[in-house]
């Protein structure tokens, strides 16, 4: 059997960091089992659905490599296969016509709540003949659930669920107005995708039932289900945007790497002994349903920025220079040949104490010229201090050898001759060239600035 997955969001609003969870399990089942991973836009709520939510959805699953394997479904447009099966279970008795009227329906709802039952539909049109049907009221057509019994399903992740049969109503499979439920939509999708396995959040368990008699009822095979327990905040709360539930292109945004995401997605909720920094090749070799714990994950931001400052360190440096390229050009900085030069030959330095593409971003401003960012460096800005600058440069301007330790040499050379501490001078120096009171190596970011550079920043400072 090959396996068959789907990611089926809905185009109402952004990716949330759930989704994305599930999309990244879905993703990784299918490539564990060399299967397939599709994806499903369940857009029938036409006045909620927008086509920039859609863009929104490929973009995000775009950016984590999370692309599916053929080209998506659109489920809106499957709506006159969805009412072909709804007929066809009408025919073969499966299912009926339903006259009730909405004031009757909320009278229903009224009298189970005044029971403290849960409001549900009396099937007062299941046995009854047709011919009693009022005029001019277009039906619904409902499907004949189980009335005993209990239904049982088999979850990889849940274990083995059961349901009293006598809990289910007859649910609403085509509207009146001929548009299919959301309920008979996903079970006739699935079944034409080929869906093996349905792995999805824990709060569409209550659906598996109603699901599973609509598949025996159509003399379909049921997919073999997992429900994933749903990501709370820190707090335990049901998370929400205080705690991070926000789209993955905001992620994007704020500079973390799609990698860091996967990465940390993958441990809300599953592991692999104590293995924290796990790759994707590893992820696809390791994944499977029965390490997904039941308990809800706790979603933790500087969990995930640790993870992130890792693979920042890891990244090919080339990689890192082009993903800032946009964030600088936004600020209004030009990444020219000299300046991408200069950026490539600071990376390693800089991404030592970066957690994030913004972090980083801001930190290398100072090699395209001089940038003040705390009070601190103000302090530095002393008469004495450009004594000691001017010093040096007479001793930069004679230098030959521009590597970072031909210029340590010449500058702890200067301090002794300065009878001044190397820590004293080198702090006034880094203001000069940088503005700041911290940066990568001095002598390595002199080095980068070259010499035609650093004599001119000295010069300023002076």
């Amino acid at each position: 059997m090959t396996v068959v997955v789907r990611f089926a969001p809905s185009p109402t609003g952004y990716l949330h960091i759930g989704g994305v969870r599930t999309a990244l399990f879905n993703w990784l089942f299918a490539r564990h089992h060399q299967g397939k991973f599709l994806i499903r836009i369940e857009d029938t709520d036409r006045s909620r659905s927008t086509p920039e939510a859609v863009e929104a959805i490929f973009d995000s699953l775009s950016w984590l490599g999370l692309n599916g394997d053929e080209d998506p479904v659109f489920q809106f447009e499957r709506a006159p296969r969805h009412a072909e099966v709804a007929r066809q279970l009408l025919a073969e008795g499966k299912a009926y016509h339903c006259y009730c009227s909405p004031e009757e329906l909320d009278l229903m709802r009224e009298e189970a709540r005044a029971k403290s039952l849960p409001p549900r539909y009396d099937g007062r049109w299941r046995d009854r003949d047709p011919s009693q049907a009022p005029a001019g009221v277009a039906p619904v057509i409902r499907f004949k659930a189980p009335l005993t019994g209990e239904t049982v399903i088999h979850d990889h992740v849940q274990g083995t669920v059961k349901l009293d049969n006598s809990q289910l109503d007859d649910m609403v499979l085509l509207r009146a107005d001929g548009t299919p439920t959301y309920m008979l939509s996903v079970v006739v999708d699935d079944h034409d995708m080929g869906i093996t396995h349905i792995i999805r959040g824990d709060d569409h368990l209550t659906n598996a039932f109603r699901q599973w008699h609509l598949y025996q009822a159509c003399g379909w095979a049921v997919p073999e289900f997992a429900h994933i327990p749903l990501i709370h905040g820190p707090d335990g709360a049901k998370l929400s945007k205080r705690h991070g539930a926000l789209g993955a292109e905001h992620y994007r945004d704020m500079g973390f790497l799609p990698e860091a995401m996967r990465n940390y997605l993958l441990r809300l909720g599953w592991g692999h002994g104590d293995e924290e920094i796990i790759s994707t090749e590893q992820a696809i070799g390791w994944f499977s349903l029965s390490a997904i714990g039941r308990s809800p994950a706790r979603f933790d931001m500087v969990k995930l920025t640790h993870l992130n400052a890792h693979y920042l360190k890891a990244s090919d440096n080339q990689r890192l220079v082009d993903l800032l390229k946009p964030l600088l050009e936004a600020k209004g900085y030009v990444v020219d040949a000299l300046s991408e030069e200069r950026l490539l030959g600071g990376m390693p330095g800089l991404k030592e104490r970066a957690k994030t593409l913004l972090e980083l971003a801001d930190s290398c401003l100072f090699y395209f010229k001089v940038q003040p960012s705390d009070e601190k460096a103000g302090t530095f800005q002393t008469a004495e201090n450009a004594r000691y600058i001017q010093s040096l440069v007479e001793k930069v301007e004679t230098l030959e050898d521009f590597t970072p330790e031909a210029i340590e040499q010449t500058i702890r050379a200067a301090a002794v001759d300065l009878g001044i501490k190397l820590g004293d001078l080198a702090q006034a120096l880094r203001v000069a060239l940088t503005g700041r009171t911290i940066s990568p190596s001095l002598f390595e970011v002199i080095s980068i600035l070259g010499k035609d550079e650093t004599l001119n920043r000295l010069r300023l400072f002076c």
